[in-house]
């Protein structure tokens, strides 16, 4: 398993558009368990209401684990989406 710890720097946190764009990027990314937790609250990235349900703002931390087919490239790759779009 490949993690890494990202603070939310958009102003609205994670909300319906870039949920969405990083549900779409995931899903292209086929291979990988992809979760996001923030405290106890644990969710698969690919589930857009639950991801949203988190109610994740700016300036809040949450951890990104990957699992399964190449984690360390997959990692990366969201890493990066995450610094562009969050």
């Amino acid at each position: 398993m490949k993690s890494f710890e990202y603070t939310i720097t958009d102003p609205v946190g994670i909300h319906a558009r870039p949920a969405g764009l990083l549900v779409k990027e995931i899903k292209s990314l086929a291979g990988s368990a992809v979760t996001i937790s923030k405290g106890e609250k644990k969710v698969n990235a690919l589930k857009l209401m639950a991801l949203m349900q988190m109610g994740i703002k700016q300036g809040e931390t949450v951890k990104i684990e990957v699992e399964g087919g190449d984690e360390e490239a997959v990692a990366k790759k969201i890493e990066a989406f995450f610094k562009a779009n969050l």
